[in-house]
């Protein structure tokens, strides 16, 4: 699942708009908005604020190749 969508369906599952996710999470609107339009470039640490009111955070996992 993007992130774009685990956000939207978690703020519509909690009856939450935009505007009281950013002010509940402590961000701005904007940033709330850019993250459920698929916008790629945000500050990690602003996406795992929100993130953190649902329980989940934003991670990185590296890819293997066949060669190491």
């Amino acid at each position: 699942m993007k992130l774009s969508q685990f956000l939207k369906q978690q703020r519509k599952n909690n009856k939450l708009t935009q505007e009281e996710l950013a002010n509940k999470a402590g961000v701005g609107l904007r940033l709330v908005r850019e993250i459920e339009q698929n916008k790629t470039t945000m500050q990690i640490d602003k996406v795992n604020q929100i993130l953190a009111l649902f329980g989940a955070e934003l991670t990185v996992s590296f890819k293997t190749n066949g060669n190491g």
